[in-house]
């Protein structure tokens, strides 16, 4: 399925259904269709997607961020020409009651924002963004040597990784995958060099496959 143009909102309607049971638009793990669908999205509402992958990187502060400011109140208009040319005498050049009201909320604001950033701090870094990965790796047929492309799986060391529980599930023909479990931090393991890795087995293995993924 494509999605691709966005002027249309029958195409943001089709896409929000189409994923209300789906992570990708195509497959169990991302593709170049999904690649292409948020590139159409982006560059149809470019300053949207802007704002939002900006507000998306606060989602843990949420309750933490400074309230919002009162938005200044509009003066209402003079009732006529007349009237205003009435009051030219008795303006201010020089200052007025706005720009103080002005200055007060500037203050309010860069002591809220100091106050947030000193909570920041305190609290110290952020924990890692993790996610738990469910692996198929597939063997050539019923003759390949599973505990060595096993060993050769759980071999596999990365900043970042560690393995989990695994089982073997039948898929055919005498044939078991691999299917095993892991846990990444999402900005040091990268799923392509992970699956490279295992792959690097060609005696063993035929392919990888991420069948699940889910956010810690």
């Amino acid at each position: 399925m494509s999605f691709s143009d966005f002027s249309k909102l029958s195409t943001l309607s089709a896409l929000n259904d189409f994923l209300v049971s789906k992570s990708y638009i195509e497959g169990t793990s991302a593709t170049q269709a999904d690649v292409s669908a948020y590139k159409a999205f982006q560059s149809t509402y470019p300053e949207f997607s802007r704002w939002f992958n900006h507000i998306a990187s606060f989602t843990e502060e949420f309750s933490e961020l400074p309230a919002a400011t009162a938005a200044p109140v509009a003066k209402e208009a003079e009732s006529a020409p007349a009237a205003a040319e009435e009051d030219d005498d008795d303006l201010d050049l020089f200052g007025s009651d706005d720009e103080e009201v002005d200055e007060e909320a500037e203050k309010l604001k860069q002591q809220r924002l100091a106050e947030y950033a000193a909570k920041k701090a305190a609290k110290g870094p952020k924990p890692a963004s993790k996610s738990i990965i469910t692996l198929d790796v597939k063997p050539w047929d019923d003759e390949t040597d599973l505990e060595a492309l096993l060993a050769h799986v759980k071999s596999i060391e990365m900043d970042g990784l560690v393995w989990g529980g695994f089982q073997w599930v039948p898929v055919g023909f005498g044939i078991k995958k691999l299917q095993i479990n892991c846990v990444v931090e999402d900005d040091k393991v990268s799923m392509d060099d992970l699956q490279g890795a295992i792959e690097d087995a060609e005696d063993y293995v035929q392919s990888s496959d991420v069948a699940a993924m889910q956010k810690l």
